[in-house]
């Protein structure tokens, strides 16, 4: 029987899980109709960066038992020249108007990665990922900020069923359309 619990991120080995569930799910590891249907992150992290991202602002995972079966990644401003394919993100997000403001000026966090499991897909658990993301970062930040591919059908949907508002969208060339979210 199920039993999912949500929480921060605390041990190595959660994080190491973190990472293993996301090499399984990274774009181009499945065929282009799996990466259709089911979604894909796109972003690969080693066990020091994530553990420096948890340090300042924890991952929220899902767990079942002692397996991590989700996981919603969390990464302030530090960060931005830490991951080489985010930093042209971070340099937009500077610069990017909302409600009339230029949100490099605001506080925000930018919701790094989220993935689910296959096996537990469409139970629910992205939307407790997010329900205990924003229940722990919305007091301490005015915007969760995310970008998903455009081709990313899936994730976009599931974005847009939380609550998030397509703010931005820009064309990387040579990779992908990206869609900024914000919540």
């Amino acid at each position: 029987m199920m039993q999912i619990q949500y929480s921060a991120a605390k041990t190595t080995d959660e994080l190491q899980q973190i990472l293993l569930l996301q090499k399984e799910n990274l774009r181009h590891k499945n065929d282009a109709e799996e990466e259709r249907e089911q979604g894909f992150v796109t972003v690969q992290h080693d066990i020091e960066l994530l553990t420096k991202m948890n340090q300042i602002a924890p991952h929220i995972i899902a767990t079942d038992g002692d397996n991590v079966i989700g996981y919603a990644l969390a990464m302030t401003k530090h960060f931005r020249d830490e991951i080489p394919v985010l930093h042209s993100m971070f340099v937009l997000l500077d610069d990017l108007m909302v409600e009339d403001k230029k949100l490099g000026t605001e506080k925000f966090l930018v919701m790094g990665q989220i993935c689910i499991d296959k096996n537990y897909r469409g139970k629910g658990i992205f939307q407790g990922l997010y329900a205990h993301y924003f229940q722990l970062y919305k007091p301490n930040y005015t915007y969760i900020i995310t970008e998903v591919a455009e081709r990313n059908v899936r994730s976009l949907q599931a974005h847009f069923k939380v609550g998030f508002k397509d703010v931005h969208r820009y064309d990387e060339p040579g990779f992908e359309t990206w869609v900024v979210l914000m919540y």
